[in-house]
Parts: C-alpha cells; sequence; structure tokens
C-alpha cells in the first residue's frame, strides 16, 4: 500500500471530531489499516469498543465529506514535517503505549537509530522553579548523560527542563524537547535561543499541529510523550504537586525506570521527590552510580535495512511476534489467515504486524495482506 495515501487517512481520521489517540490505535489494530477502517460500514464500526450509535453518525457524517487525498495536501500545506504510526520513522518507543499521537510533529535534526531506539533516550524533568542544588545537579547529570552519548527529552519549561537541555546542548549532544504548543510556537518565549539551539542539534516534537498556543490541558498530553519516549525517567527537583510527578507515574505505567534526585525534607521542591523514592523509585547516589545503573538496561535490537535482511539477519523476537512472522508466507498472506494460523487475539496479530512492519520483516499489501520482506 503506498506509503502516502495511508498517510493522508491518518490525517483524515484525526481529523474528525471525538476520535482521538484510543480510538485511532483500535481502529487500527482492529482493521490493519486506517484506509481500510475508512471504508468500514456501522456494522464493522461496532465491534470496536468505544464507538457507540453516537460516534458512528459522526463518522459516518464526518467520512462523506472528506477526501483524504485533499485533507493530507491541505494539512501538508502548514505542517510539512510529521509521522504517523504508519511511518517507518515513527518512534519506535511510542508505538508501546495505549494512546500514541497519530500525528507527531518535528523540526530539527532527525536521527533514525534514536527513532527505533538503537541511541538511548533518557527524560529529565522537574520543577519550573528550582533551587541552585537541583540547578546544579541537572546540569551535571545532563552534560554526563550526553558525554555517554544518551539522547536527553524534556519539555522545553522554565527551570529544570532548561537547565537538562543546557546542560545537553553545552558539550555537544541531542537533546529533544516536547511541546505543549504547536512545533513552530515557542513558549516560554524567553525560551527562543534555546529553541533555536534545540533546532540546530536536536528536535523538537509535538502532537498539536503548526500555530497551536499553549493551553493548561495541554501539558499533562505532553507529559505521556515525554515518558513514552524514554527508556528511563529522571525526576531532579519535584514540589508535591508538581507536572513532573505525571510524567514519572506514566513512566512506571509504561515499564519504564524512575530515578530520582534525593533532596531535603525542609525543601518543598523534594517533596513530590521523596513521595517518588517511598514508592520504590530508585535513588541517584552520584553520576557514576546513575550511568552505571542506566549502562545495564538491556539493549534495543536495531531496526534492520530491508535490503539486507537475510535469514540469520533477522532479529531475536519475542515469542507472539516470531508466532506471527512465521505464519506469513514470503509471497502473500491474508490477515484472517494469520489470525487462524496462530490463535491469537486479532489485537494482539495486529499490533505484532505494525511492529514488523516497523522492523522491515514485513510489506503490507492491498486486501489486508502481507508478505515477508
Amino acid at each position: 500500500m503506498p506509503q502516502l495515501e495511508e498517510r493522508a487517512f491518518w490525517v483524515s481520521w484525526s481529523q474528525i471530531p471525538g476520535i482521538g489517540a484510543v480510538s485511532l490505535k483500535r481502529l487500527q489494530q482492529h482493521f490493519g489499516h486506517l484506509s481500510v477502517a475508512w471504508n468500514a460500514d456501522a456494522l464493522a464500526l461496532s465491534a470496536i469498543s468505544g464507538f457507540g450509535v453516537q460516534t458512528i453518525e459522526t463518522v459516518l457524517m464526518e467520512r462523506a465529506r472528506r477526501d483524504p487525498a485533499q485533507c493530507l495536501e491541505q494539512h501538508l500545506e502548514a505542517n510539512p514535517d510529521f509521522w504517523t504510526p504508519f511511518d517507518r520513522d515513527y518512534p519506535r518507543l511510542l508505538l508501546e503505549i495505549p494512546d500514541p499521537p497519530p500525528l507527531l510533529y518535528y523540526r530539527g535534526v532527525v536521527v533514525r537509530e534514536e527513532n527505533q531506539g538503537v541511541i538511548p533516550t533518557v527524560a529529565m524533568v522537574g520543577t519550573r522553579d528550582p533551587s541552585d542544588y537541583g540547578k546544579r545537579w541537572t546540569r551535571r547529570i545532563s552534560i554526563a548523560l550526553a558525554q555517554r552519548g544518551f539522547t536527553i527529552v524534556s519539555g522545553m519549561a522554565e527551570g529544570i527542563d532548561t537547565e537538562a537541555h543546557s546542560g545537553c546542548l553545552e558539550v555537544g549532544g541531542r537533546t529533544l524537547a516536547v511541546l505543549g504548543t504547536g512545533v513552530d510556537v515557542i513558549y516560554p518565549p524567553r525560551n527562543q535561543r534555546l529553541y533555536e539551539q534545540i533546532l540546530g542539534q536536536g528536535l523538537v516534537l509535538s502532537e498539536y499541529p503548526a500555530g497551536t498556543p499553549p493551553e493548561r490541558g495541554h501539558f499533562p498530553r505532553r507529559n505521556r510523550v515525554i515518558a513514552a519516549l524514554s527508556r528511563a525517567v529522571i525526576v531532579l527537583e519535584a514540589p508535591s504537586k508538581s507536572g513532573a510527578l505525571i510524567t514519572a507515574h506514566l513512566a512506571n505505567d509504561y515499564n519504564r525506570d524512575v530515578y530520582v534526585l534525593p533532596g531535603s525534607l525542609d525543601n518543598p521542591r523534594s517533596q513530590g521527590c521523596l513521595g517518588l523514592l517511598s514508592r520504590g523509585a530508585q535513588v541517584i547516589l552520584g553520576e557514576g552510580y546513575l550511568l552505571e545503573q542506566l549502562g545495564s538496561m538491556p539493549q534495543l535490537d536495531p531496526d534492520p535495512t530491508p535490503t539486507v535482511i537475510t535469514a540469520t539477519l533477522i532479529p531475536d523476537l519475542e515469542p507472539e511476534l516470531q508466532q506471527v512472522l512465521t505464519a506469513i508466507a514470503p509471497e502473500s498472506t491474508l490477515f484472517d489467515q494469520i489470525v487462524q494460523q496462530t490463535s491469537l487475539p486479532t489485537s494482539v496479530v495486529s499490533s505484532a504486524l505494525v511492529q514488523l512492519e516497523l522492523l522491515g520483516l514485513i510489506i503490507p499489501l492491498p486486501g489486508m495482506a502481507y508478505q515477508r520482506s
């Protein structure tokens, strides 16, 4: 299936009121491709969890009004650079969460190995009003990680975020800034220079289209992307009601490690960190200790290049992925045949097919069929 065509359907579906990230992931898992879902009738849509009568009526009405090719063309005018979960360069770790951004906009320098998880990413988050102690340790840790080849992920907010990005950039490291605005909107405005530095040395990301201003509800949503993009999350200083705690809790939900800088009981900025430690987060006992702990994280398999894949170069796969791959013939195998041969739930097969496609091991074909690369 042509990539451009499938991207058009991701854009079109994302513009339908009431259809969010969770609904789109369910559609993709059930139908295999959003282009197939676009032509599904009311009965077929009713099989999707969360698609009641009202939602289906809205979908049918909105689909009749939209031409996917035209939607994509218009969207590209203001948003030339974005990925969908269908795209090969969509960040691999984001696909693991229940609600990956349907459209992920970016500006800056793209490093494909980073998107595929080969280059380790670590989030650094905390209060917008840190103490000198918090600033000093944020910069020390950011520099140490950058010098060891880690990519630093944060939100370009004032305080800890700014220190994390700045320390990384200072030593020529790479950093990702996930915004709660459009990628063309600098917030806070005083971080204009930092924003420009990140564009030259890293990447600015957002799930919000160009021109989106800062809104309160965007930032908790932004935090899930920070947590999901990272192999581990480091909380430097955070009071008891800090947004950084949202990131830490989401990281736990996503099976990411959480590390916390210990602070004084007398410091209100440390109360959230101490709470995380009491619930099992790992304490940071210095840069060397942290680097040792992060160094023990298992490596993710690199995304192989399809043109050089042979039977001996296929990476070790999880049992379900291997089971689905084995069921796919070199020529063509229908989705229903894969489900029948594996005896796995439809949702599990759909998810496995997406991962195998991202690994370059299979190729999607028209009519919900697949073949080995």
